[in-house]
């Protein structure tokens, strides 16, 4: 079977597809410094080794590592309005999912680099006088950061390519938005084909960023 590829038609959408991009790009950043926020929080708390705090935690994290983000989004469109008897708009449901599902992993990714700290460094920083607060600010958490900024790059990536999932509750993002191209000129092949060119745009980047980052903390 020949198929005529046709791409003429899609480029008269490109104001849709700079909406969506726009749409992505955003809800990555946001959902990655709030799953920061919130790992950075999960794995301090869980490194106090106070077990009514940490079980409860683990339990919380494993909930969100072993299901997908695709249920867990529509989980919190439609399922916990019911539960709390509030509204959700589209955006705001999506940003809790996206940002707990990435915020689990962010945890992991925190506590492995606070574990490779060199006893050392602790042991100086309580020699020094210093409160548990100002050894982590000062000491600990800025060194654990440059070892982890691969992990972290590679984090973000998975987070903008879980975005295109937000399309499923109707978000406007580059999906959504390809939809709309789709449906409107009947081309669904160039339509997808152009969104991964989109996205491969947007994620090599980061990726080589993400292993040159690994290769300087080698």
């Amino acid at each position: 079977m020949h198929y005529h590829w046709d791409f003429a038609q899609i480029w008269h959408y490109a104001p849709l597809f700079r909406t969506g991009i726009e749409y992505t790009l955003g809800f990555t950043l946001v959902s990655m410094l709030c799953g920061m926020a919130l790992g950075l929080v999960l794995a301090l708390a869980r490194r106090t080794g106070f077990r009514p705090l940490t079980l409860p935690l683990g339990l919380f994290a494993e909930i969100f590592r072993c299901t997908p983000a695709l249920v867990q989004l529509v989980w919190f469109y439609y399922a916990l309005p019911v539960l709390l008897g509030i509204s959700l708009s589209p955006a705001t449901a999506a940003l809790m999912a996206l940002s707990i599902y990435g915020g689990v992993f962010y945890a992991e990714i925190f506590l492995s680099g606070l574990a490779n700290i060199e006893p050392g460094q602790w042991d100086a920083g309580r020699a020094l006088g210093m409160t548990p607060a100002v050894l982590m600010l000062r000491i600990i958490l800025p060194q654990a950061l440059r070892r982890m900024r691969g992990p972290l790059v590679s984090q973000g990536v998975l987070q903008l390519k879980n975005t295109s999932l937000v399309s499923v509750v109707t978000v406007p993002d580059l999906v959504y938005q390809g939809q709309l191209v789709a449906s409107a000129t009947y081309r669904p092949l160039e339509v997808y084909s152009t969104i991964a060119v989109i996205y491969f745009c947007l994620l090599f980047p980061l990726t080589q960023a993400a292993r040159l980052l690994d290769r300087g903390v080698a």
